[in-house]
């Protein structure tokens, strides 16, 4: 609240000296001749503010009481657990903030105070803010906020690899990190780095160090270390060395070697994971499984399948894909029954066991009964595995994990549509955190659920024996009411010509729904020329088949007749969270950092 008050404290000051703001309104230079003046617009409560006012208080009444406020967050903005403490609190905060009084002078509210409170997002925000799933179940059970090549800053090319991007993944609540290891130029250390590139390297122990300083400042669950390693027997040695000295009593790992069940978020807090695929010392033996004589015997569907995927592998990823495609479900019992030390403490700390799909894909997509394991595939092995054996990959993520990886091609570090891999219970879809763009604002909003811990439960029909089939057109189970009143904010957060050199800005917001191929769809409202703070009062509504997957992505453009429209501010909220009522959504810039003031009111309603 403290950060609220100093960001308007600090706005209002910056408005009030504006050199351009003349008493209530702006000036504009035409051309350098001449002045346009546009007025200020005074921003006033919607009618459906004014009747809820009028309806949570006596007859005539200016004032709204705590009691009065208390039934107005219960019956209208159905939050049942509102106390009448909490309604003072929040009265006395409003006016606070509003008349900068710091006693608890006043124990009621104006129409305007009420207005205000409702354009408070961090009083009255569209989603709920705490944990509130489940999390005592297996982690396969969950959808995990999950990072790609967490180290590089920018594209995956070229650019430095540092700890800086890892701190500010797990400040924004991301649960699992990559760490690409490989051996430095005279193979005695360990560098982290995307291999066969120009990216310039960072040290693994910078990374480490950081991961076990930042992993709890933002979620308490538990923080997953996914190791893409190109490491030497004795480097291997040295990385367990490492790990165990940092994280020490922080790391779990379980005893008895391999899992037969993942352990729940809950029961993990505040340990470390580590998930990779077993020493390849180990796993020689199994190569010959390999051989052209075995994948002969595999069916023509799936021959197809990986010919498919040879193709359209970079040389990169095809290097890769040869070193980890000798991992399949003996591995466990492989490593335990082979000796050397060095390799073995290396393989102990491995949680999560890891491996790529080779040969049928049914036989990678198998479910063992006494094991549990990690599977990646990348973006395109997942659409094809989609259209071939959707109901096999629901099956397999019921107990096990799946990791979904961006294609080797997305050198700008760009992202893909992360709602495939969703409908099909993957839980990690690994996303380039500075992959700025639509596809990264969707992550954004899904993770905005239960409270941004970096876990959301899974839909229970997800987890059912009779398998969901993900191209199934399923019957509407819900439909969500949105009405978009107004918005403002933005003469505080830019400058008077950020939008337009010679007028205010010419507003307009898009709403789409991502989901399910049969909900997802786009509207938009009206454009209000010349205001600042711009009044639609439209409405839409939005048929939902599968609401659990369903993501309300907003973002509002200002209108350009001779370019590009203009970008306003952006965010995506998860539909199941949404609070009913009258509700403040803050907007947020394309890297999703949230402006101080800009916001929208709105109004969501259930059918």
């Amino acid at each position: 609240m403290g950060k609220e008050k100093k960001n308007e404290s600090e706005a209002a000051s910056k408005e009030k000296n504006d050199p351009n703001n003349d008493n209530g309104s702006y000036n504009y230079k035409m051309f350098n001749f001449f002045n346009r003046k546009f007025k200020i617009n005074e921003v006033e409560p919607p009618s459906d503010v004014k009747k809820a006012f009028a309806d949570f208080t006596d007859d005539g009444s200016t004032h709204m009481t705590a009691e009065q406020l208390k039934q107005f967050m219960v019956v209208h903005q159905g939050e049942v657990n509102c106390t009448l403490e909490d309604a003072e609190r929040l009265i006395q905060e409003v006016v606070s903030r509003r008349h900068h009084v710091t006693k608890f002078a006043r124990h009621s509210l104006t129409l305007d105070d009420f207005f205000h409170f409702l354009f408070f997002d961090d009083l009255n925000g569209p989603i709920h803010t705490q944990v509130h799933h489940n999390m005592t179940a297996p982690l396969s059970h969950y959808f995990i906020y999950t990072g790609h090549n967490s180290y590089l800053t920018g594209n995956q090319l070229s650019s430095d690899c540092s700890e800086v991007p890892i701190i500010k993944a797990l400040q924004r609540g991301v649960r699992v990190i990559e760490l690409d290891l490989w051996p430095n130029s005279s193979k005695d250390e360990v560098l982290v780095l995307h291999g066969r590139t120009l990216t310039a390297p960072v040290s693994l122990m910078k990374c480490l160090t950081s991961i076990k300083e930042y992993a709890f400042a933002t979620s308490p669950y538990p923080v997953i270390i996914t190791l893409e390693d190109h490491l030497t027997r004795e480097l291997q040695a040295k990385v367990a060395e490492m790990v165990t000295q940092t994280f020490g009593d922080m790391l779990y790992y379980p005893e008895s070697g391999c899992l037969s069940e993942f352990p729940s978020p809950e029961s993990l807090k505040h340990r470390i994971i580590i998930s990779t695929k077993p020493p390849k010392e180990y796993l020689e033996s199994r190569s010959k499984e390999s051989s052209p004589k075995n994948r002969s015997r595999r069916g023509s569907c799936d021959e197809r399948y990986s010919k498919e995927m040879q193709d359209s592998l970079t040389e990169s990823e095809a290097e890769d894909r040869q070193s980890d495609s000798d991992f399949d479900d003996d591995d466990c019992n492989e490593c335990n029954k082979k000796s050397g030390h060095s390799v073995s403490l290396y393989k102990r700390l491995i949680t999560i066991h890891a491996g790529k799909p080779k040969g049928a894909l049914k036989d990678a997509l198998s479910v063992a009964a006494d094991k549990v394991r990690r599977l990646s595939m990348s973006e395109q092995e997942l659409e094809r595995a989609a259209g071939s054996h959707a109901c096999d990959v629901v099956r397999f993520t019921q107990k096990n994990i799946l990791r979904i990886y961006p294609k080797g091609t997305r050198f700008t570090s760009s992202n893909y549509k992360p709602t495939i891999g969703w409908m099909h219970g993957a839980q990690m879809i690994a996303f380039n955190m500075q992959g700025y763009g639509k596809s990264l604002w969707l992550m954004h909003g899904m993770f905005r659920a239960n409270g941004g811990c970096g876990y959301v439960r899974k839909p229970d029909f997800l987890m059912m024996k009779v398998l969901f089939d993900p191209k199934t057109t399923l019957p509407v189970q819900k439909t969500l009411h949105v009405k978009i009143y107004m918005a403002d904010g933005w003469r505080l957060d830019f400058s008077h010509t950020h939008f337009d050199t010679y007028s205010p800005p010419d507003f307009y917001t898009k709403i789409y729904i991502a989901g399910v191929p049969a909900d997802e769809v786009k509207r938009k409202t009206k454009i209000i020329e010349d205001d600042w703070s711009p009044v639609w009062n439209e409405e839409f509504t939005f048929p939902l088949t599968v609401p659990d997957m369903a993501l309300l992505r907003i973002e509002v453009r200002e209108y350009d007749m001779s370019e590009k429209d203009d970008f306003g501010g952006q965010t995506c909220l998860p539909v199941l969270e949404l609070k009913p009522g009258i509700r403040s959504v803050p907007l947020h810039d394309r890297k999703g950092q949230k402006l101080p003031n800009t916001r929208l009111l709105m109004n969501f309603e259930f059918v």
